[in-house]
C-alpha cells in the first residue's frame, strides 16, 4: 500500500515541507501498534516547530502531534489492541504527518462510538491542555472568573465550554462580531471584541473593578502584559503560545501585588505516561459531553502547506485537519 509522509527538511516557512511517496512501511516492534491514519490535527504548535521556535532535534523530520485512525497491526507484546480498533493519540513523539505510523501502544487511547475520527484529530490534543489548565495549573470551579482569549479558537472554544461546564464565569476575547457570536454560542458569559478593545478595562468593568482569578494566554506578543493586569491581586495569568509575536521581557514589578506568571507545557505533562493517559482519557470523556473543537476546515495531507497557512492567518475558527 502506497502512503505519505510529509517532511519537514529545515526550520522556516511552508518551502521546507517535502512530501515523500512510500509504498510500503515497517511492522510494528515490540510493544507498539500501527495506526491506518483517518485525520491528523494540527496546532500552534506545528507552526512553532516548522519555524525552529521549538527545534526539532535533527533535520529533516516529521512534525505533527495528534492523529486518529484505525489500528492496522499488533507488534509483539501487545495485548491492549487489535486489528480494526479506533484509536487516537497525542503529544511526544511527534510525528504524525503521514498516513500511516508505528507508536507505543501504551500512547493510544481507544475511541468510543461516540467520538469520530475527526473529532478526535480536531481535539484531543487541544482537551489535553484544557484538562491542564482548568484542573492542574488552576484548580478552576464553581464562581471562578476566568478570562480566554481567542476564545472562538480551536484550544479557546473548549476552554470555554470546559469552563462552564465547571460553573466558572467566562470572559472571552475575539477579533469580531462573527467569532464572537461563535463564542456565545459556546457558553462565553460575557465578550471583549476587536483587536483595539481595551481589554484590561473592560475586564475591571465586567469585574467591579477586581479582576479576573485566571486569564489564560495564547496569543502572546504585548497581549500578556495585558493578561497580567487583568488579573486579581493573588490570580494567575497563563501564558500558552505566541500566535501574535514573541513575548517581550515582562518586568517582575507587573506581578504585584502577589499575581502569578505560569507557563506551562502540555508536551511536558505528557511526557509522564500517566499523566498523559489521565489528561487523554478527560479530554475523550469530555469529548463524549460535546466539549469539542469545531472543524473549520480539512486539507489532504498532501496540502499541508496550505493548512499551515490558513492557520497562520487567524481567518479560521476552529481547528484544521489533514486527511490522509
Amino acid at each position: 500500500m502506497t502512503y505519505q509522509i510529509i517532511w519537514l527538511n529545515a526550520p522556516g516557512d511552508i518551502t521546507q515541507f517535502h512530501i515523500e511517496e512510500h509504498h510500503h512501511s515497517e511492522p510494528p516492534c515490540h510493544g507498539e501498534i500501527k495506526i491506518r491514519h483517518q485525520a491528523i490535527g494540527t496546532n500552534f504548535l506545528d507552526i512553532y516547530q516548522r519555524k525552529g521556535i521549538y527545534p526539532m532535534p535533527s533535520y529533516p523530520s516529521v512534525i505533527g502531534a495528534e492523529a486518529a485512525g484505525i489500528v492496522d497491526d499488533v507488534g509483539p507484546g501487545v495485548s491492549m489492541f487489535q486489528k480494526g480498533d479506533r484509536v487516537a493519540y497525542a503529544g511526544p513523539p511527534v510525528g504524525a504527518y503521514r498516513s500511516t505510523r508505528n507508536i507505543a501502544a501504551e500512547r493510544a487511547i481507544k475511541l468510543p462510538d461516540a467520538v469520530s475520527a475527526k473529532t478526535a484529530a480536531s481535539s484531543l490534543l487541544k482537551g489535553m491542555t484544557a484538562y491542564m489548565l482548568l484542573k492542574k495549573t488552576y484548580d478552576v470551579g464553581a464562581g471562578t472568573q476566568v478570562l480566554i482569549h481567542a476564545a472562538a479558537g480551536g484550544l479557546g472554544s473548549i476552554l470555554v465550554r470546559w469552563a462552564r461546564s465547571l460553573d466558572a464565569t467566562v470572559i472571552g476575547t475575539v477579533g469580531s462580531s462573527e467569532k464572537a457570536a461563535l463564542a456565545a454560542s459556546y457558553g462565553a458569559d460575557h465578550l471583549i471584541v476587536g483587536r483595539g478593545a481595551d481589554i484590561v478595562a473592560e475586564v475591571k468593568r465586567l469585574t467591579n473593578g477586581l479582576g479576573v482569578d485566571v486569564a489564560y494566554d495564547g496569543i502572546g506578543g504585548d497581549t500578556l502584559l495585558k493578561s497580567i493586569r487583568s488579573v486579581r491581586p493573588f490570580g494567575m495569568a497563563v501564558t500558552i503560545g505566541q500566535a501574535a509575536g514573541p513575548i517581550p521581557p515582562v518586568p517582575v514589578e507587573e506581578l504585584r501585588p502577589g499575581k502569578a506568571l505560569c507557563h506551562p507545557s502540555i508536551m511536558a505533562w505528557c511526557a509522564d505516561v500517566g499523566q498523559y493517559r489521565e489528561a487523554a482519557l478527560a479530554a475523550v470523556g469530555a469529548m463524549e459531553t460535546g466539549i469539542v473543537s469545531q472543524i473549520s476546515a480539512e486539507y489532504r495531507l498532501a496540502d499541508v502547506a496550505q493548512a499551515h497557512e490558513e492557520m497562520e492567518s487567524g481567518r479560521s475558527a476552529g481547528s484544521i485537519l489533514l486527511i490522509p
